[in-house]
């Protein structure tokens, strides 16, 4: 019989992590669920009390559902950053799912359990629950995806004809301005990296209208906490784009080497001729066939650009289970 532990405090929660990150291998999760990602969200934004719900076999980690519980509602650790969320089981046990919907539906002081931004295929989305309880599935938000050729040099397979006139005619705008350089940023230049990012992310807003994703001193302390340490395990891309000496445009995606994710970008308005842009969304793209991922995860949006790449809408699904209903 598995054994069924609550987790309340973060620091246990952290010593989970040598097994956790064994769980969320074999379950091949994204990086939004890895332990780099949601400790420092845990550790920087803390909206209610910890209430996650951890599964063991014999002492081995085989099922984990980071929760939270603020005012009788149940939610995920990672949420409004994490555009996809999940609990992580381990596909070789097949009694872990069941053993962590027992441990959710034991947990005390909650009346709705609210399962956010489910990709396809996601566990939580089959995860039982009691009979009687309230369960509605509802489709939540459109996440453009690529999917990639396994070579760059086929890379018109993926990619529609025009958009590549369009990336060809940056690059010789770009040559033609005294040529751009693109770096990828390793872990000693997270600082500056984040910098840049947050400069040109929100010169970009000001200049388009709209809201920004880094607002707040709680969002830049959690990148400067999570950024080094998603660095330092191989999981972030973190590119910046050279035009005229100048820093023009930044990238901040993620990769697991089967999908590779666009999280947050941003540039300078006054190199929008030679669009920085579309030159870092490309170079990432051309990284990630590189790798031999599969897809390019454009994530939540349905911004034109993503469609000018050939991405198609993905819908992530928002799980409610409630257990009013069993009480009526």
């Amino acid at each position: 019989m598995a054994e069924i532990r609550i987790i309340r405090a973060g620091e246990e929660l952290a010593a989970l992590q040598p097994q956790w990150w064994e769980l969320w291998r074999g379950a091949a999760a994204s990086p939004f669920l890895a332990p780099p990602w949601l400790l420092p969200w845990w550790q920087h934004f803390r909206p209610g009390e910890l209430r996650t719900v951890a599964v063991l076999d014999e002492g081995r980690l085989i099922g984990l559902a980071a929760l939270y519980c603020d005012r009788g509602r149940l939610l995920p650790l990672g949420i409004a950053l994490s555009d996809y969320l999940d609990v992580l089981v381990d596909p070789a046990h097949p009694g872990a799912l069941p053993a962590l919907a027992r441990g959710v539906c034991e947990l005390p002081d909650w009346d709705e359990c609210s399962l956010e931004e489910l990709p396809p295929g996601a566990a939580a989305l089959v995860m039982p629950a009691p009979a009687g309880w309230g369960d509605d599935a509802s489709p939540q938000s459109a996440c453009p995806v690529l999917v990639l050729p396994r070579s760059v040099d086929r890379l018109g397979d993926a990619v529609p004809a025009g958009k590549l006139r369009k990336l060809r005619m940056s690059r010789h705008r770009a040559d033609r301005c005294g040529g751009f350089a693109i770096e990828r940023v390793g872990i000693e230049g997270v600082g500056d990296f984040l910098r840049e990012l947050t400069r040109l992310h929100r010169a970009r807003w000001q200049a388009q209208g709209g809201s920004e994703a880094l607002r707040g001193e709680r969002i830049e302390q959690f990148l400067a906490a999570a950024t080094p340490r998603l660095a330092a395990v191989g999981l972030a891309r973190l590119f910046l784009v050279r035009l005229r000496g100048r820093c023009a445009g930044a990238y901040y995606g993620l990769s697991d080497g089967r999908r590779s994710y666009a999280w947050l970008g941003g540039f300078d308005p006054e190199f929008a001729h030679e669009s920085p842009g579309t030159l870092l969304i490309a170079h990432a793209i051309e990284s990630a066939v590189g790798e031999g991922c599969g897809e390019f995860h454009f994530l939540r949006g349905r911004e034109r650009y993503k469609y000018e790449w050939g991405a198609v809408d993905r819908w992530s699904v928002r799980r409610v289970l409630s257990r009013v209903r069993a009480h009526a």
